[in-house]
Parts: C-alpha cells; structure tokens; sequence
C-alpha cells in the first residue's frame, strides 16, 4: 500500500483542474475522498485504487462544463491514466482506477462491477444527499438566476436544467436518490439519514413558505 505522501502530492497534482466554487470544486472532491474512506472502513477494497479514483474522479469536469468533452467520467479516466503514470502509480492498479472513474456517473446506468467503483459511485452520489447538497443547489439555484420556490411554476426567463425553482430541483432529481438505490452497506446506511434530511427540509421550507410555523 502507498504512503499517505504519494496521496497528498496527488491531491496537488489534482488543484489546476478545478476552479474556485461551484458545486464540484476541490471541496466537492474532498467530501468524496473522505467519503470513500469511511465507506471502505467496512469493506474489503484495494485502498490505492479508492483513493486515487476518489481524488481524480472529476478532473475533467471543467471541459465538461465548457462544452469541451461530453462526459467528464470518460475524459477523466483517461486523464487520470496518464497523471497516475507519470506519478509512477503501480501499473497494475492502474486500470482499476480507470474503471472506477468512468463509470463512477450513477446517471449512466452502469453498474460497478468492482468493489473500488462500487465505493467511488456511493461516495460521490452521497455528497448529493444532506445538508450539503442543500446548500450546493441554492448556490448554483442562485448562480443560475432561477427563485428559491415557485408553487405556480409560472415560466421564467432564467431556467436551470428545465428547473422552475431550486425546491422543484429537489423533487427532480436529490429525492431520486433513494437510500436503497446504493451498493454498499455503510453508504446506504449513512444515504438513509440524509435523505431524511432533505426530505424534512423541504417539507420545513414549504410550510415556513405557507406561513404554516
């Protein structure tokens, strides 16, 4: 197993990638590595491959944004192939990691077929779930001009992904990510007591909306 230097030093390699805010900046990847790690407390996985995967899952989410790859998932592993080379990373973890990348998108429907992606798909779908995830969708609700709520889902000039409102984001795709819908014990564990947090969010946020308390 790697010492906990060639991780930090990955880390590192990793800050040119990612821009400052936003909902998947460096912060977005540390919640994934930590998340990562608590995951594999209670699973039989290849450390190296984890957190490696964890740490350079999104590298390319940037070219993704700006329109110049189509899939940050698939230009990153091959991104991420050529950083761990030059890092001298063990040649034959390599791969592994660049599975785990590619796939690690819950959206594209394929299911992990090792226990390293199973871990960096829970790790990552987690980081959309609780108190954090509320905050990342105002932000970018925000960002994106679009009203914090709009019961009458009047049209407006601004829209986000087809959102008409930030809650409306909500029931669109964060309470799609059902507990259940995880591959690992310990994520679908950790997946059930956030989910309970938004969902008792949204519910508080409605009836403060109403006037109701």
């Amino acid at each position: 197993m790697l010492d906990e230097q060639f991780f930090i030093d990955l880390r590192k390699r990793t800050e040119e990638y990612f821009e400052e805010g936003g909902s998947h900046d460096h912060n977005h990847t540390d919640r994934v590595y930590r998340n990562a790690l608590t995951i594999s407390n209670e699973e039989e996985a290849d450390m190296d491959v984890v957190k490696a995967a964890a740490l350079l899952h999104d590298i390319a989410r940037i070219k993704e944004d700006s329109g110049e790859c189509e899939c940050h998932a698939e230009t990153g592993a091959k991104m991420a192939e050529e950083i761990l080379k030059e890092l001298s990373f063990p040649k034959e973890k390599i791969e592994s990691v660049v599975y785990a990348i590619k796939i690690h998108r819950h959206s594209s429907g394929i299911k992990p077929e090792t226990k390293e992606s199973a871990i960096l798909q829970d790790a990552d779908r987690l980081d959309a779930l609780g108190a954090t995830t509320i905050a990342r969708m105002f932000s970018s609700g925000g960002k994106a001009g679009i009203p914090l709520y709009n019961p009458e889902k009047r049209k407006i000039k601004n829209h986000y992904k087809g959102q008409k409102s930030t809650i409306e984001g909500f029931n669109k795709k964060i309470l799609k990510i059902t507990p259940e819908t995880f591959k690992t014990k310990k994520a679908k564990e950790i997946a059930e007591s956030r989910y309970a947090y938004v969902e008792n969010f949204i519910k508080r946020f409605i009836n403060e909306w109403e006037g109701k308390e």
